[in-house]
């Protein structure tokens, strides 16, 4: 068979999906993988697994019409190019996109993957948000129609979906989130000393970054020998903080802001426990990468995050938007760093027995049926 898979970012078909694209190639399939924002490093990457690459024009975070219409008159014209069997798209707009182009173009096998639901979802209240969520369920509806099936990646977006009635049960799946390279992301010991915590993720106010921000702030006050760090790059999203906020944190005496970075493996050695106290998630890469090196976590009860946690065994669950919640679980590492050691082993046996992309990828070749 034919496959494209259409992501809104190229570097993330290398980060994300870049074993499931590999175990595709490897079981005989021709492979395109799709992505606006060409960049030659990662056709390189890319060519070397046998994997095509094609560039389409996509305004990821936009609502301007004119280029979403762009958008998919891009895909309209890949698609006829490429003839594809199957096309797998992740991320909003090439689901909704992609999904109606393939249609158009009678691609026999449409699925897409839901990582997650996004900021108009956790800004219900906001009647910006409410208008733009109505739009964006109806965009999503029509959408699935054109689906041989959506593949959920936590059972509240499955919910969600067949709640609305956006998707039938039975063309609604569910695997492990995208899955982490355990061998990749090795078990490693946690640092002696104080404890030191880290955040990495989009620099997004949906992630609780600001939460994140002020539970290190009281606790900085009792124990300022503890460590705080962010990971993360400013982002065009819409609720990501400003450069003029981001510029404060790296003034911030109580957080120590890092530089972004390819690979998080050094920085997630060096720390003890991860933390992401994020408003919604598909499920987060960043907590499984997190747990396949043996951290504990300290996630928010959230869609997509409290599937990562086993309550006392690998780590805390905290309510959203509570940082005084936050900081009394992070500061049960300081005032029990014994806690650290096995609590990070249970991490990372659950990342081996759930999480392993390999496990992952198998699930998602049998509802692919390839």
């Amino acid at each position: 068979m034919k496959i494209l898979v259409i992501g809104s970012k190229s570097f993330s078909l290398v980060n994300f999906r870049g074993e499931m694209l590999k175990e595709f190639h490897h079981r005989g399939h021709e492979v395109v993988a799709v992505a606006p924002d060409y960049e030659a490093e990662i056709a390189e990457i890319l060519q070397g697994w046998g994997i095509g690459y094609e560039n389409v024009f996509l305004n990821r975070t936009g609502t301007n019409l004119v280029q979403d219409f762009r958008t998919f008159f891009s895909l309209l014209k890949m698609f006829r190019k490429q003839r594809p069997d199957l096309v797998l798209s992740y991320t909003i707009k090439p689901v909704i996109f992609a999904s109606v182009a393939a249609s158009f173009c009678r691609v026999p096998k449409i699925f897409s993957m839901i990582t997650g639901l996004g900021w108009v979802f956790n800004r219900q209240h906001r009647l910006k948000a409410k208008l733009i969520q109505f739009w964006i369920i109806a965009l999503y509806r029509f959408a699935a129609r054109k689906n041989t099936g959506l593949i959920f990646q936590n059972p509240d977006d499955m919910r969600e979906f067949l709640g609305r009635n956006i998707i039938d049960q039975g063309r609604a799946f569910m695997v492990n989130g995208s899955g982490v390279d355990v061998s990749h992301y090795s078990f490693s010991q946690p640092p002696e000393g104080p404890p030191g915590f880290i955040f990495i993720g989009r620099l997004l106010k949906e992630k609780g970054l600001m939460e994140y921000v002020a539970a290190a702030e009281i606790l900085k006050k009792k124990y300022p020998e503890a460590v705080f760090e962010v990971l993360g790059r400013l982002d065009s999203n819409p609720g990501a903080i400003s450069e003029t906020e981001y510029r404060r944190l790296q003034e911030d005496p109580a957080i120590n802001m890092l530089p972004e970075t390819p690979d998080v493996r050094p920085y997630l050695k060096r720390s003890s426990v991860f933390v992401l106290p994020s408003y919604r998630e598909g499920t987060p890469r960043t907590a499984l990468e997190a747990m396949a090196t043996g951290r504990p976590l300290v996630m928010a009860d959230s869609p997509g995050c409290r599937e990562t946690v086993m309550e006392g065994e690998n780590g805390f669950l905290v309510p959203v938007k509570d940082p005084v919640a936050l900081a009394g679980a992070m500061e049960k590492f300081i005032r029990n760093p014994e806690l650290i050691g096995p609590m990070g082993k249970r991490s990372r046996e659950i990342a081996e027995e759930k999480y392993d992309v390999k496990k992952v990828n198998q699930d998602i070749i049998r509802i692919l049926e390839l």
